[in-house]
């Protein structure tokens, strides 16, 4: 994890940064993706193999961490990529995401036990580039682009219908989100003015929005895990410069502070992230300099 010169000659840096190490890769390359993770199983849904977005896809890629291995499941009935993804009760729910017909609502939910899947009622507001949360069996979809929304709307998989919250202060698109404790945090993304660093957190007792510390680096593309209660923001893009990010920073919703982090070892947005057994894994994504997308998998543990 890297060194400095101190006292007592060459020593291994903090540990506090964390560490990645490389896992098998995805047998899809893909960007634009989503994930979610039934019973220690990571599952990648959609996204696009090419970097010009004209191949749209509904592959579902399933990683076990235990073995470092994938296999493929059955195929998301809608190809779609820029969705969001959450999961209840073991089932996964894919949400929004835009194809060749334009911008969606569908919802479509996979069961892994059946490795099947069905057709849910279609989300009220047609957008991408959204982000989900699940609170105590609730997912939570908020922002997106179709006109870049603050839209927050409510999802109940026991009864299979939506309701309308309260919206997002800040209105954007490509954001990402995480929950901590019933709190779901929304963590940069873009407007048409430009990149985002802003942190709104949402709580769904009071149905309210408030503003928390900002993330130090403005981004769009990223993702978000948590980890050992802390909100980790991964990767990204800058709309300066249009180049992919090794960025990794941690918040701590108790102190209201950020910290840098050990920088993931291959810059990429459009990438998921997600935790299994204490690691947080980072799967796919892209950077402009390259036609195509990665199918790149690494690791971080905060140890």
């Amino acid at each position: 994890v890297g060194s400095h010169i101190g006292a007592a000659g060459l020593q291994k840096a903090p540990q506090s940064l964390g560490s990645w190490t490389t896992k098998a890769p995805m047998p899809t390359a893909r960007f634009e993706h989503a994930a979610g993770v039934v019973n220690g199983i990571l599952y990648a849904v959609g996204g696009c193999d090419l970097y010009t977005y004209s191949n749209v896809l509904n592959t579902v890629d399933a990683y076990d961490a235990a073995t470092d291995t994938w296999t493929t499941k059955s195929p998301m009935p809608t190809a779609r990529y820029a969705l969001a993804a959450g999961v209840v009760n073991g089932i996964l729910y894919a949400v929004g995401g835009l194809n060749n017909n334009g911008y969606l609502n569908t919802v479509e939910a996979y069961d892994p036990a059946t490795d099947s899947w069905t057709t849910k009622t279609s989300m009220p507001s047609a957008r991408a580039t959204l982000g989900v949360g699940v609170i105590n069996g609730i997912l939570y979809v908020v922002g997106g682009d179709n006109g870049f929304f603050g839209t927050n709307e409510a999802y109940d998989p026991a009864t299979d219908r939506w309701t309308t919250k309260a919206p997002m202060p800040t209105k954007r698109a490509a954001l990402a989100v995480g929950v901590i404790d019933g709190i779901l945090y929304a963590v940069g993304g873009t407007t048409p003015n430009g990149n985002l660093h802003t942190l709104e957190a949402y709580d769904p007792v009071t149905d309210s929005w408030s503003s928390r510390a900002n993330m130090p680096t403005k981004r769009f593309g990223l993702s978000v895990s948590v980890l050992g209660g802390k909100l980790y923001a991964i990767g990204g893009c800058c709309k300066s410069n249009n180049r992919a990010l090794h960025t990794v920073e941690a918040y701590n919703p108790v102190t209201n502070t950020w910290t840098a982090k050990k920088p993931m070892p291959k810059a990429r947005f459009g990438l998921a992230t997600r935790v299994i057994g204490g690691l947080l894994y980072a799967v796919g994504g892209a950077d402009s300099t390259s036609p195509n997308p990665f199918n790149t998998n690494e690791a971080f543990t905060k140890r």
